[in-house]
């Protein structure tokens, strides 16, 4: 998957996507663009672009290619691999109405304020499980979106570091 970094003049943002409320698999919840792995992809990299041009529309030679973070296992058993990439400007975006319900950006500087950053846990099987959240405005980004932003997060805040 995709995590498209825009630059505006007011900052960094993150392009975030809400799922529409009737898809199969985490209806309604808020992720980055991108999604399963064809065959006829070579790398991460190109799965993230195909899919983001796919579900939202936005082209491929729009987004420079920066790297791309650790590989995050969900809870369902999914490996994700985020790529991040920087999104040129002009850029246009044409969301799949059968996928994305919703494209909104995410501040850079609302990530970087640790007191948004939420470790809650609810109970499944009897067990508690820990999740990350970040409510933002009328969004609320858990699970493992969430818990990818925080390591994107903590690695720019290595990198910033003195």
């Amino acid at each position: 998957m995709l995590v498209p970094v825009i630059e505006r003049s007011s900052g960094l943002t993150i392009l975030l996507t809400r799922r529409t409320p009737f898809l199969r698999q985490h209806a309604g919840q808020i992720c980055f663009p991108g999604g399963r792995v064809e065959p006829e992809d070579l790398t991460p990299a190109h799965t993230a672009l195909r899919e983001t041009e796919e579900e939202i529309g936005l082209a491929s030679d729009k987004v420079e290619l920066l790297g791309q973070l650790d590989d995050y296992k969900t809870g369902t058993g999914y490996r994700v691999t985020p790529v991040v990439g920087l999104v040129r400007h002009p850029f246009e975006l044409a969301p799949d109405a059968s996928e994305v319900e919703e494209v909104f950006e995410l501040p850079l500087t609302f990530l970087f304020d640790t007191d948004n950053h939420q470790c809650n846990s609810v109970l499944q099987n009897g067990m508690p499980q820990k999740y990350y959240a970040l409510p933002y405005l009328s969004h609320y980004i858990w699970g493992a979106t969430a818990a990818m932003l925080i390591n994107f997060y903590s690695l720019l805040s290595e990198v910033e570091r003195p």
